[in-house]
Parts: C-alpha cells; sequence; structure tokens
C-alpha cells in the first residue's frame, strides 16, 4: 500500500494554509495560492500544530472532489472505470493513509478500503463513506455514530443512543499482527453493556516513536495501554517538523531494555498530555512491577484481564468526566421546592407571572431561575465552608490544573490577587512587583500596609506597552536589600504571566535564581490571561504550577545538591541563600552579594539555589473566564506551597473570608466546575487550535498584498529585545512545534502565539479609534485591548475557523476602504494623512519608568519601596490634597516643586497605573500624559486636573 510522508502537506495543491481562504478562493482543487520560497512571511507546509485542520479540509476535498467525478459519470453514463484516478484522488488518498494511522475512526483501514472503491469506479458508494467522516473531522455532530474501520463490519455494531454516549480512542501501543490487534478489538468490544456511559475505539501503534506522534496528533485518544512488545523507533517516514521534534524531546536514543522503555514512554506520554490514563498490559511478573510502576500507571494488568481493562477504561473517563457541583445545581434545579429565604428570583418566583418583567425569564431561560438559591443544603454546598460537592469540585480543579490546592473564587481575579497578598503579606514586608501589573495588586498592596518596590518592564517605546521584567533587575533589586541589610524584609515577588500583550516568562528560571539569593520568597504570578497554558505541553511550562513541580522534584534529587555546591566552590564560595539559617540576614561589606561574591558576578551567573535551604512556594491567580470556559469573572487560585499548612492556612482562610462574598453566584461556580472537566478532555485539542488560528491570521496578513501594505502583526523580534532571547524566529509556531519548543525552552522571554498585536499606524488611525468606530461598530468585531498604533487580537478555545475568516475579510475591506479614501484626497488632503501617520509611526516621548516615592513614604534612601497606605490614608484628611491642572503641575515640576500624587490614575490603553499614591510626579510623567488619546483616565479628573498632596502636611519631612 502506498503511503505519504507528512510532508505529503507540503505539495498538496489545496488551500490548508489561510491564505487561500483569506484571499476568497473556493474551497476546491487547485484553489489554493502557495508561498513563495523567499516570502519571509512564513514559508513552509503544514505542521503537527495544524494536522487537525490538514485531515478536515483533506477529507472535505476528496469529498469534493469525488463528487465531481460522480456527477461526471452520471452525464456520460455508466461504463469502465478511468485507468487511473485522477490527480488530486491520487495525492488525498495516501495523506489520508498517512495521517488515519493515528486515529481509530475511521482509521487506516477505512481509507484502504474506500481507496479500492474508487479504483474500482464506485464513485457514488465512496462519497457514501466519505461524506459522513468530513461532517465528522470538520466537528459537525461530533459525537455521532462512527464509521467502523471495516465498512463491511457496520452492521455488527450495537446499536446506541448517540446523544448519550461519549466517546474516545484508547492507544494501544505494541508491535502485533492483524490478527492480535482484531482479537483485542473483538475482546473488549465483547466487554461493551447498554449501561455504558462511554464507547471507545482501539488504536493500535507498534513503537516508543508513533506513540508520541500519535498522542500529539489525535486529541481523542484519552487512555493508552502499553504492552511490552513495542519496538523503539517508527517505519514511518515522518516530516521534517515532526521528526525535528521527537529528536529534541526524546534526545539521541531510546533506552533498549523493554522496561527502561516502558517507564521512559510512560513519562514522556505524561509529559505531552498529563490528562491521559496510562494502562501497562504485561505477560508475566506483574506482582514484581506493580510496586515500581504504581507512579506511572493508574494499573497494570495480565494479558487475559480483558472486563478489567474494559471497565478501569470507562471508570477513568468517569473520574474525569465528574462534575459534582454542576451536577448538584442541576439536580436542584430538577427538584421541587418552597422558598421561605432570601432571593424572590429564586425559581423564577418574582418574575415568570410577573406583568412587567417576564421577558427577563424569557430571555435567560428556566433552567437559570431554577438554579438560582442562596441554600448550601440538599446537596449544595458553601463555598465559605465547604464540606461536599463544592469541596469535590475544587480538589477536582487542583488535579487539572497540576495544584496542591485550587479554590473557586466568584468576583474575578482581582479578588483572587487580593485574597493571595492579604494572606501573606503584614503591615511593613517588602514586594517587589511588576509596576505594569493589574491594579488590583496595587490597591491590594496599599491595604496591605506592605512596602512596595516597583520593578520596572523593558519599554516597547514605538508600540506604547511595556513588555516585561528582566531577570538581571529582579536579582540586582534582591542585592540591592541584601546589601541594604533588609533582605530579611522581602517577602514576595507578584509578577504577570503572561502579560497583557502576550510576554511570557521562563517562570521556573526566575524562581530558581531568585530562591538563590533569598530561599524563603514567596511568588504570586498573576495568570489571569493564561488559565488555558497548562493544558498544552509547550506552554505548560512556562506556568506556576507546573514550575513549582518541577523545582521541587530537583530539590529533592541528590545530583541536584551537588550541583549548587559546585557551583558555590566555582564562585569562590560562600552562603547560597541570603539568610545564615536563624532568621537574621547575612553579613556582607559594601558590594558584597551572596556570601562574598561580587553582585556583578551573581548578576552573570545561572543561580542554583541551596535546595536544603529553598522552600517551593507558589500562588497563581487565574480568570477562568477569560481564556477557558465559565462565566464572567470566574477565576481561581492555585496553590503549590510547602509551607502552606505551617504558616499560611490560617491567614489564607481569613482573607478568603475577607474578601468572599457571602453570597456567592452558583452559576459562575457549576460553570468553573464544568470548565475544569473540559479541559482535562479537551484541554489539549483547543489550546492547540487557538495557537494554530492565530498563526493563519497572522500568515494571512503577510501574504496579502493589500493588507501587508497597512497592517502588521508584530513578532518575536519587535516585542523581545535580542538580549533577552537566544532564538531569532520571528513566529516560531510558524515555523512548526519543534521551533516553538525550542524558543520557549532556551528564551527568557516567549511570545504567546494566540496573542496578535496589530500594527496600524499605516493606517492613519490611532487604536482606540480603530477599536471602536472600525471594528466594533462597523463590523461587530470585539478587541480588548488597543495602544496609540496598534490593537491587541487574541484567539481563545472558542474561536472558529469562520471567525478567522470574517476577521480576514473585515481587514481587507478596511484596507481597500484606506485604498479607496487614499485615492480620492486632495493635495492637502493627503498632507494631513501623512502627518497622522508619521505621528503614529515615529516615536512618542517614552514610557515612563516609576519616578519614586516621595521621602516620607520611604524607609531610607538606599531602598526605593514605599508605603502606599500612609499615602492614600493621607489624602483622607481635610485640606490635605488639591487639584492642578497638567499645565500647572509641568510649571511647578520644572521650577523644581516636588509633587506627589495623592491617587492612582490609571490611563485604558495601557491600563496600569501611571501614578500611585505617594509617587512623585516628573515632566516625563506629565509628557506621556499629554501624549496619550484614550478616552479613558481611571483617577484623573478632566475639569479639574491630578489630585495632589498639599499643604502642612506634604511638607512635613520623615525624620531621619
Amino acid at each position: 500500500m502506498a503511503r505519504a510522508d507528512f510532508a505529503t502537506v507540503q505539495s498538496a495543491p489545496f488551500p490548508f494554509a489561510p491564505a487561500g481562504l483569506a484571499s476568497g478562493q473556493a474551497l476546491g482543487p487547485g484553489s489554493a495560492t502557495r508561498p513563495n520560497a523567499d516570502d519571509d512571511s512564513g514559508s513552509g507546509g503544514e505542521v503537527p500544530s495544524s494536522a487537525w485542520r490538514v485531515r478536515a479540509d483533506a477529507w472535505e476535498f476528496l469529498g469534493y472532489a469525488v463528487k465531481q467525478l460522480a456527477a461526471a459519470r452520471s452525464l456520460t453514463g455508466a461504463g469502465r472505470p478511468p485507468r487511473e484516478l485522477p490527480r488530486d484522488v491520487r495525492r488525498l488518498l495516501p495523506l489520508l493513509e498517512s495521517l488515519e494511522m493515528y486515529w481509530a475512526s475511521p482509521g487506516q483501514q477505512y481509507v484502504t478500503e474506500m481507496r479500492r472503491i474508487l479504483e474500482a469506479g464506485e464513485y457514488l458508494e465512496a462519497l457514501s463513506l466519505i461524506e459522513p467522516v468530513a461532517r465528522r473531522v470538520a466537528g459537525h455532530n461530533h459525537h455521532a455514530q462512527e464509521p467502523a474501520q471495516d465498512p463491511e463490519r457496520e452492521s455488527e455494531r450495537v446499536e446506541e443512543p448517540a446523544e448519550s454516549r461519549k466517546r474516545f480512542e484508547v492507544l494501544v501501543i505494541d508491535d502485533v499482527s492483524s490478527a492480535d490487534r482484531e482479537a483485542l478489538q473483538t475482546e473488549l468490544h465483547s466487554q461493551r453493556r447498554p449501561a455504558d456511559s462511554f464507547n471507545y475505539e482501539l488504536v493500535f501503534v507498534p513503537s516508543f516513536e508513533d506513540a508520541i506522534v500519535a498522542v500529539l496528533l489525535n486529541p481523542d485518544i484519552q487512555a493508552c495501554v502499553l504492552r511490552p512488545g513495542f519496538v523503539p523507533n517508527t517505519k514511518q517516514r515522518l516530516g521534517r517538523d515532526v521528526r525535528s521534534f521527537l529528536d529534541r524531546f526524546l534526545g539521541q536514543s531510546l533506552p533498549q531494555r523493554p522496561l527502561d522503555r516502558i517507564l521512559s514512554l510512560a513519562e514522556k506520554l505524561g509529559q505531552l498530555r498529563p490528562e491521559l490514563d496510562l494502562y501497562l498490559v504485561a505477560g508475566v511478573g506483574i506482582e514484581e512491577l506493580a510496586g515500581s510502576l504504581t507512579r506511572q500507571f493508574r494499573r497494570i494488568f495480565r494479558r487475559q484481564d480483558g472486563l478489567e481493562l474494559h471497565l478501569s477504561l470507562l471508570a477513568g473517563i468517569a473520574e474525569r468526566y465528574e462534575a459534582p457541583f454542576f451536577h448538584a445545581v442541576q439536580q436542584y434545579s430538577r427538584k421541587p421546592a418552597g422558598v421561605f429565604h432570601a432571593l424572590p428570583v429564586s425559581r423564577g418566583g418574582s418574575v415568570i407571572h410577573s406583568k412587567w418583567i417576564n421577558d427577563l425569564g424569557e430571555f435567560y431561560g428556566l433552567n437559570l431561575l431554577l438554579a438560582e438559591t442562596s441554600a448550601t443544603s440538599g446537596g449544595l454546598d458553601s463555598l465559605l465552608d465547604p464540606h461536599g460537592s463544592l469541596k469535590q469540585a475544587q480538589k477536582l480543579a487542583a488535579r487539572a490544573f497540576g495544584a496542591q490546592k485550587s479554590l473557586f473564587v466568584t468576583n474575578g481575579t482581582s479578588t483572587a490577587n487580593k485574597i493571595v497578598h492579604q494572606s501573606i503579606l503584614a503591615p511593613g514586608d517588602v514586594v517587589l512587583v511588576d509596576r505594569n501589573c493589574h491594579k488590583s495588586h496595587h490597591y491590594a498592596l496599599m491595604l496591605a500596609g506592605a512596602q512596595v518596590s516597583y520593578l520596572d518592564a523593558y519599554p516597547l517605546d514605538d508600540f506604547s506597552f511595556y513588555g516585561a521584567v528582566p531577570l538581571e533587575s529582579i536579582k540586582r533589586m534582591l542585592l540591592d536589600y541584601r546589601r541594604a541589610g533588609r533582605l530579611h524584609e522581602v517577602k514576595m515577588l507578584a509578577l504577570t504571566n503572561c502579560t497583557f500583550d502576550g510576554i511570557v516568562y521562563d517562570v521556573e528560571r526566575v524562581m530558581e535564581e531568585c530562591l538563590a539569593i533569598k530561599p524563603d520568597l514567596v511568588f504570586l504570578w498573576d495568570e489571569a490571561w493564561f488559565a488555558f497554558a497548562g493544558f498544552h505541553h509547550i506552554y505548560r511550562r512556562r506556568t506556576a504550577m507546573a514550575s513549582a513541580r518541577s523545582l521541587e522534584a530537583k530539590f529533592a534529587d541528590p545530583a541536584y545538591a551537588r550541583r549548587h555546591a559546585e557551583q558555590l566552590r566555582a564562585l569562590g564560595g560562600g552562603a547560597a541563600g541570603g539568610y545564615d539559617g536563624g532568621g537574621e540576614p547575612d553579613d556582607g561589606g559594601p558590594g558584597s552579594g551572596v556570601g562574598h561574591v561580587s553582585d556583578e558576578l551573581l548578576l552573570k551567573t545561572r543561580l542554583l539555589p541551596d535546595p536544603a535551604k529553598a522552600r517551593v512556594r507558589v500562588y497563581s491567580t487565574q480568570s477562568t473566564h477569560k481564556t477557558l470556559t465559565s462565566l464572567r469573572q470566574g477565576s481561581m487560585i492555585h496553590i503549590h506551597d510547602q509551607d502552606f499548612g505551617q504558616l499560611n492556612e490560617e491567614s489564607f482562610r481569613e482573607a478568603y473570608m475577607t474578601h468572599t462574598s457571602t453570597s456567592p453566584n452558583y452559576q459562575i461556580l457549576a460553570s468553573l466546575d464544568m470548565g475544569r472537566r473540559q479541559v482535562e478532555f479537551e484541554g489539549y485539542e483547543l489550546v492547540q487550535r487557538q495557537a494554530d488560528l492565530a498563526v493563519s491570521i497572522a500568515q494571512a496578513v503577510a501574504r496579502h498584498p493589500l493588507l501587508k501594505k497597512y497592517f502588521r502583526v508584530l513578532g518575536t523580534k519587535d516585542l523581545i529585545p535580542p538580549q533577552y532571547r537566544e532564538t531569532s524566529r520571528q513566529m516560531p509556531l510558524r515555523d512548526g512545534l519543534a521551533a516553538m519548543s525550542e524558543a520557549w525552552e532556551r528564551d527568557e522571554f516567549v511570545v504567546d502565539p494566540s496573542r496578535l498585536t496589530l500594527h496600524i499606524g499605516l493606517t492613519g488611525v490611532d487604536g482606540d479609534t480603530f477599536k471602536h468606530d472600525y471594528l466594533m461598530d462597523k463590523y461587530g468585531i470585539q478587541v480588548n485591548k488597543t495602544s496609540r498604533n496598534s490593537v491587541l487580537f487574541m484567539t481563545n478555545i472558542g474561536t472558529s475557523r469562520s471567525a478567522v475568516a470574517y476577521l480576514v475579510e473585515v481587514l481587507v475591506k478596511l484596507a481597500e476602504t484606506f485604498e479607496d479614501e487614499q485615492s480620492g484626497l486632495s493635495g492637502l488632503g493627503q498632507r494631513a494623512r501623512l502627518a497622522r501617520v508619521a505621528a503614529l509611526t515615529s516615536t512618542p516621548p517614552p514610557l515612563p519608568d516609576f519616578s519614586r516615592f516621595a521621602e516620607r513614604f520611604r524607609v531610607d534612601a538606599q531602598t526605593p519601596d514605599g508605603n502606599m497606605r500612609d499615602a492614600y490614608f493621607e489624602s483622607y484628611k481635610a485640606g490635605s490634597c488639591e487639584y492642578f491642572s497638567a499645565a500647572e503641575l509641568m510649571r511647578r515640576v520644572a521650577a523644581g516643586e516636588e509633587m506627589v500624587s495623592a491617587s492612582f490614575v490609571t490611563p485604558y490603553p495601557p491600563g496600569f497605573p501611571v501614578l500611585v499614591p505617594g509617587q512623585v510626579i516628573t515632566e516625563e510623567i506629565l509628557a506621556f500624559m499629554s501624549a496619550l488619546d484614550t478616552r479613558e483616565i481611571h483617577g484623573f479628573n478632566p475639569e479639574l486636573g491630578f489630585r495632589v498632596l498639599t499643604g502642612e502636611l506634604a511638607s512635613r519631612q520623615k525624620p531621619a
């Protein structure tokens, strides 16, 4: 049988790439345009990240081609079939045979049978096989009855209601004959019962490498059965990117001993997709194996245990499918009840029979009203003191997100951030925090009375927003506190990962090197925009929870302790932490760093903490509703804290009580439970798809002649300065998973491929106007963030190919509008347009760094931290504040007066406080504010100006 390698996709003459769709070409054979080999907008063929799209398109286009053959046959009448199939069909069949090897349904055998039917000229029969598969693979009728791998066996299948059974695929990894495959399939199929909640099909691969390719390509695989007979290497011809990824992921050689190979494969499968259930089927000695393999496998079986394997496969899926709180709310809504409590809206009581607001019930539906309650019994639970279904739902969330503990939050990550800050910080504790973080952090730190030491991110002045905080800056700040004898006061580091604009930290490296200087430092990672990242193998390594688990495993490894000792000797000795073990700061004269090593050497060295001292204390706050499935304001707090029980459990409980409503919305909580269920089953597929669709938009913009005249998608080289990356690809995922994996392993910062910053300066329209007047008002396209000359587009797990096509279509229409407007301009109009373009493409006033806190709010002149709480509440005192216009402020600052902000001033965009209470106002800040063209500035009164601390209180200096 002829087979295609994955490189076949690169030469297939179909519009797999979005460029074909974006240009409005027909979805038929020969309609695609292929990129020029010299085009730096992104050449190369399809890669594993878009295998879902290649497969769907291949089936669809095959159906199109065969339908044309059938139509031609009906016109010419029956006769002998042609000597060979048309070229388009001959190219598609080996492609599908290659891909379907890694799917159970329809599977490779199905394609082989379809080839036989086509070669016999039975086009209508072939079409009857192709069309249902094409619909299912494209995402329509996803849970409908699956086509059998052998079309002749279709009649043997057990009838079942399609809507009642979810289906999944089980990967069996063993080099077995066709007869053995058939026997195992028959045995497991015979175990099916009408009462089974799920249905599954088996897909067989013979090798270690094929197993990795299968779980990369096939998101329907939910369980793997390893049998000792599998071989190391594939016999398939893999495309270049697949091969490169495998080589990087697996290393140069695979273990030769069967047991080592089994353990290694189980580990690698877990790294790729930790949600998969792994089972081992062994021939002999399973009693001896069981003790050493419990961590890797859910269960170990003998070959004869077919029934137990079948039941275990179903039970593993059932565990993930469980959604206890959603189920409790659902059951409550179905019970009759009498409400003699709060909430007139409960059971629809105040709505359904109303003469004036019954349309509320008609709009939202009866289920919403039936589920609305303030009860915490009857199967429901209390968010403030969970003991039942809600407690179980949060445990399941911790498992899914890789946390030790997870908690639901119903009023957004703003509240989640306040809970974590209050639980960790006491008045006077020093916090290092990104100045450009969400405003909830600033308000939380003010409420906590912390000493705030702001870290500046690198600026992207050309685009009027910030990047992220370099690790060197963080280490330098810690060393400055150590030199000042105040390192013991530093309690927490708070950073945003990823940033609004998609800049992602190397989380593990940041924590590892900081713990080398301050071994008990607590980390808060604001992952409001990164909740999805834990469900893709490349994204995951840069999440807080995965990094925390990795560090804890490292610190427990004796080899790591030896590496740390070797580094100490290489650096010339000295203590490895900021403490001497007794809670007091290490000694060290001026210029000293850790021990007696210079600060500059420590800054240049990739530091390893002392594993005997370092404590892994990591908190993550995530806006589930922003990037996963949840109702608005649904968020979670994830915790991996080795000292939680001893140091933080009680204070965390109090902080949670402080900020959590006693009337939480049960619909939000139920949606969080279901969002967790979704990502445990299809998170990998959806995240891979959202990233791939974003790349397709970028490619469309880069390739379309009119789009690239006015628009440009900013990439790695635009958003990350060269000193913070070792790789040089503009959009790594565009070049394949291997390229993305390399960048995410090596670079200090990377760009989330699902974030697309579109530079619009050449349109002559500013970002705010483009967002409202052009995208939303004209075409109903919603975007969140803009800057002076850019618009941020984000794909998410709900983005469809149709939505992508619509966006590209809208951008083309807008470009045509700009083109028409330009052609009709007079000479004066042309000059005005060029002036607007110049203003948007030239460098504006530099983004201002944090200036400093006024002296009276600081501890000393050596360290920059200030007490925002004192400044904030000083403004409550009568006569302490006054409003100044921007012009008057500029005059006074230029004259040398110290003007101190009394409040937070936060322009949207960029969305971070340009001024905080107690901060000294500078000429640079005022120049930046005057250059802003945003319509929304929180904390600034356009009629009165800036609120400034004045009078006797302002002139009083902190005593020495």
